[in-house]
């Protein structure tokens, strides 16, 4: 059965990028821009990932992952951050908050894959 993979991403190109890569290795992709929409999405969809940028406008990656990790029927859900934020402070605040990996832009497209399969 083929595997659905969520991108929650508010930059166009690598919205695109995440996309076609994901699709070029037979995912079925749900693209989401606005992060205020995700978690509705997430219930609709009901995906096997959620690949999740950080830094987004009007609610964070990092507050997104906090919800979906709450809701009942979304919470075993694996979720990838995807982020600029290169800290490791950084990373450990966002796996605390759920996120079962996390890869730092900008990415590697085979390091990128590696975490997807990883995950699945």
């Amino acid at each position: 059965m083929t595997k659905r993979v969520l991108v929650v991403e508010d930059n166009e190109l690598n919205l695109k990028l995440f996309c076609d890569l994901l699709r070029a290795h037979q995912f079925a992709v749900e693209p989401v821009r606005d992060g205020r929409e995700a978690v509705a999405r997430a219930r609709a969809f009901l995906p096997d990932l959620v690949i999740m940028d950080i830094q987004m406008p009007y609610v964070t990656g990092y507050d997104l992952i906090l919800e979906l990790k709450a809701d009942h029927d979304l919470r075993t859900i694996p979720v990838m951050a995807v982020t600029a934020y290169a800290g490791r402070d950084d990373e450990e605040r966002i796996r605390a908050a759920g996120a079962d990996a996390y890869v730092s832009k900008p990415i590697s497209l085979a390091r990128f894959m590696e975490a997807v399969g990883a995950l699945l």
